[in-house]
């Protein structure tokens, strides 16, 4: 009798974008999701973020009830805006791009806000503006260090026109406030960090940290290209080339990240 060959069980192996090569999916996962072989940090999501970087069963969802709703009746030519909404909702199990609360890092207590980059590019509209400014408004009430972890390549979303444009003023205004009540807002910057989120809160952090190659700018660079038609230099929006110019102030891995947060606040903090 013919032995059947044992085939390969699906999902034990991955392709690293990053070096290309072929690495063991749980190996992977042990690191954070970071590649073994060329350390490439792979997409996370929100949920896995808040299991990362807090002290585990700590954190506390703040406004979980705004959800967002289509003021604009907006369309674009494949779907409607609220049947967008309802699809990333159901795919994501997210009720929009950003998640805000409260949880312990090492004992000690923060702020934290993330935003996924999963849930329509981690656009910003006006529930990611009102939850992020209601965050940062109950740091400054409860005296708590503010940490916002950003992942989002979709800036300001289209979807609800000039109500979007806003929240990157709203959010950054109270965050002022914030500044001027003494409140530490350490920024963390991961692959993509772009558009109308780069150009507010992300980029106002008192220690802003970014994730290893991580694209982060306003523009993309295939847009700038296309659009002033010159050569970019090299590694041009990368973490590696903005700490160089001095746009970030530290580049951690996601193995280091929740233990070098917690020694900023112990170095930086009340």
């Amino acid at each position: 009798m013919k032995r059947q060959k044992r085939g390969v069980p699906e999902g034990l192996w991955q392709r690293c974008p990053g070096c290309q090569n072929v690495i063991f999916r749980k190996e992977a996962e042990r690191r954070l999701n970071v590649c073994p072989e060329c350390e490439h940090h792979f997409y996370v999501s929100a949920q896995e973020r808040i299991r990362q970087v807090l002290d585990e069963g700590t954190f506390e969802e703040w406004d979980q009830s705004l959800v967002p709703t289509d003021p604009l009746e907006f369309k674009d030519r494949k779907k409607r805006y609220s049947e967008r909404l309802q699809a990333e909702q159901l795919r994501t199990g997210l009720s929009d791009a950003a998640v805000t609360g409260a949880g312990m890092i090492r004992a000690r207590r923060v702020a934290f806000g993330v935003t996924d980059s999963a849930f329509i590019m981690g656009s910003m509209g006006s529930v990611v503006g009102e939850r992020l400014t209601r965050l940062v408004e109950r740091a400054a009430r409860e005296q708590l260090p503010l940490i916002i972890i950003s992942g989002s390549g979709g800036g300001a979303r289209m979807h609800e026109g000039i109500l979007s444009l806003m929240q990157m003023a709203k959010v950054s205004a109270a965050l002022a406030q914030y500044d001027q009540q003494g409140g530490l807002f350490i920024s963390v910057l991961t692959n993509p960090t772009m558009g109308g989120v780069a150009a507010s809160f992300a980029s106002l952090g008192d220690l802003v940290l970014a994730e290893p190659k991580a694209l982060i700018g306003f523009a993309g660079p295939r847009t700038i290209k296309n659009t002033i038609h010159i050569e970019l230099p090299k590694g041009f929006q990368t973490s590696e080339f903005l700490l160089e110019h001095g746009f970030v102030d530290r580049i951690v891995t996601r193995q280091r990240l929740k233990s070098e947060i917690a020694q900023l606040i112990d170095y930086c903090g009340k």
